[in-house]
């Protein structure tokens, strides 16, 4: 073989694997070109929810009224199932003494209140953030021991001799509510005792120390059959609207807004009026 024809054979040898590396890799280019755009439509739904529960942790305290106990109990299991690393913590009690204590430094990110009054002690100290939203409504019921023996009909009923009947205090939105019926239907009632929240009020009747108690009708329909309700007109007059509010110092802001937007939901609606509230 000459020297001339053996250069030719190796020169046609190298451009001949030359050209298969070439195309192995314009094959690998494409492999990764599909790899990336498959990468990339679907990285954004799956990066962003992970973004938005990475973004939230800790803990969220949640100053509550009483009568929101079972509906918000529920969905602070569906924020933590829906948010893993976060823990919501609720304080539930009379509106004006959870008001008492945010005013007073306790700290918490989140208060809902069962009147605009009761919420109205914690934004004069400029202590909420932007104003509140009303995201529900209550209405009032007469609570009897079961199977109502007293044969209690009416709101005047209530002021039979003998009868003992049990209010929320005053200054608790329940009792003022209560206050407001009795006054449109120009009745006085003096009870066995005042009750500072709904659920203690409600207790007495479960525990018979009390014949009668007016709570709400959320709290009726939480008691069960260890109660019965009657309906009364006068509850019409004196509905409570149910505002929520971020506070100033909320050590988990980012955490607690997502919390009052799971409330206002579609779905946190749904849980609240399953429990016998009002749309707003």
């Amino acid at each position: 073989m000459t020297r001339s024809a053996s250069r030719t054979r190796r020169t046609g040898r190298m451009l001949q694997v030359a050209g298969v590396g070439a195309a192995a890799l314009l094959a690998l280019s494409a492999c990764s070109s599909d790899s990336d755009s498959s990468t990339k439509s679907d990285g954004p739904t799956k990066s962003g929810s992970s973004a938005k529960s990475d973004k939230l942790s800790g803990t969220v305290t949640v100053f509550a009224a009483a009568s929101l106990k079972e509906s918000f109990t529920t969905l602070g299991k569906d924020f933590e199932q829906a948010h893993p690393g976060t823990k919501v913590t609720f304080n539930f009690g009379g509106s004006d003494t959870l008001a008492a204590g945010i005013t007073g430094g306790a700290p918490a990110d989140v208060f809902a209140a069962a009147s605009p009054k009761t919420m109205a002690i914690v934004t004069d100290k400029s202590d909420a953030v932007g104003t509140p939203a009303v995201f529900v409504r209550n209405q009032l019921e007469i609570a009897t021991l079961p199977g109502n023996p007293d044969k209690v009909a009416s709101l005047k009923d209530l002021t039979k001799s003998g009868l003992k009947v049990v209010l929320c205090d005053k200054t608790v939105p329940c009792g003022a509510a209560a206050q407001k019926a009795l006054d449109a239907s120009s009745l006085k009632l003096t009870p066995v005792s005042y009750e500072q929240d709904v659920k203690s009020a409600l207790t007495k009747v479960e525990l018979k120390e009390a014949d009668a108690a007016v709570v709400y009708k959320t709290d009726v329909n939480a008691a069960g059959d260890k109660v019965e309700g009657v309906e009364f007109p006068e509850s019409a007059k004196a509905i409570n609207d149910y505002p929520i509010v971020l506070l100033k110092d909320a050590p988990n802001a980012a955490a607690a807004k997502e919390f009052i937007a799971l409330v206002q939901s579609p779905e946190g609606q749904k849980v609240l009026t399953a429990a016998g509230f009002l749309q707003p």
